[in-house]
């Protein structure tokens, strides 16, 4: 009687176990332009370690209002100082990396009065960031690749008007990104409805400064749970947003070795896995921190 290998189980149990182990490559996104001191556009991309930058922030726009940018130190809008932040666009695109432009942020005057309003907010970005044509573009006459959602404060309706408005402009040819960075309790309350148009090409979950799912000394639980819930509810890229430093939020900072270690083996598991996200620039200079976690994202 011929005997039955007796390897079969152990190659199904290998195949299985190769599967659950299934680890997804990332790249790392920065927010730049709240800190002067942090670099130009094109020294930021020389760096070789981002392969998404933000410019951060476009904090004035919408219900009636005329737009503002805010590159802090870096330059004045108002004096038309700004538009030679094109050559460091391109520079970045040349590279690979994709440039969007963040609107929003902690701190500003925004918010959308109706889906008429959020139109007008879109043919705004389109025609001063993206492939539009204007007199007045603050960056420029570079094409932006997209535009990053960090809706912090204002309105909570109209952001999915915002998106489907934007996305619309991807049919004239060129892709219009969408990006968002929504805090990490689940759904956010300004993003959420967003979210769910599943426009959103990449999402840099904030898993800071909210303590019910960040993480905490040693503890980890709270933020993969939170991880995990965000994955399995929305159908984009997820990235893990994180401090850069301690200095750079009030809580919620992960210390490189425990991020290499116990969480990013973790979550890159996800078919949905996208990478880390850093605030910011300027504290990464401080920190190191892409640096050392660069070759485990």
């Amino acid at each position: 009687m011929a005997r039955t290998p007796q390897s079969t189980p152990l190659l199904i149990s290998l195949s299985v176990l190769a599967l659950l182990q299934t680890s997804y490559a990332g790249g790392i996104a920065i927010y730049w332009g709240q800190n002067g001191n942090e670099g130009t556009l094109t020294q930021t991309c020389n760096t070789g370690k981002y392969s998404y930058v933000n410019i951060a922030f476009l904090n004035k726009f919408g219900n009636g209002q005329t737009p503002e940018i805010n590159l802090a130190g870096h330059c004045n809008p108002a004096s038309n100082g700004c538009t030679s932040v094109s050559t460091g666009i391109r520079n970045c695109q040349n590279r690979g990396i994709k440039v969007m432009l963040s609107i929003g942020g902690g701190v500003g005057s925004y918010s959308l009065s109706s889906s008429n309003d959020a139109q007008n907010v879109a043919n705004y970005l389109w025609n001063n960031f993206l492939g539009g044509q204007s007199s007045s573009r603050p960056l420029g006459d570079a094409v932006l690749d997209g535009i990053d959602f960090d809706i912090e404060l204002g309105s909570t309706q109209h952001w999915d008007d915002l998106a489907r408005a934007l996305s619309g402009f991807s049919k004239r040819g060129r892709k219009v990104y969408l990006t968002a960075a929504p805090q990490c309790p689940f759904p956010d309350k300004f993003l959420g409805t967003a979210l769910n148009t599943g426009l959103f090409d990449y999402v840099w979950v904030q898993f800071y400064n909210n303590p019910s799912c960040q993480y905490s000394s040693g503890n980890t639980n709270n933020l993969l749970n939170s991880w995990n819930r965000w994955t399995s509810s929305i159908n984009s890229r997820i990235f893990m947003g994180l401090p850069a430093s301690s200095a750079a939020a009030g809580s919620g900072f992960i210390p490189a070795n425990v991020l290499t270690s116990q969480i990013l083996p973790v979550i890159k598991r996800s078919a949905k896995y996208g990478g880390v996200m850093l605030w910011s620039k300027y504290y990464d200079d401080q920190s190191g921190y892409s640096s050392t976690i660069k070759s485990s994202v």
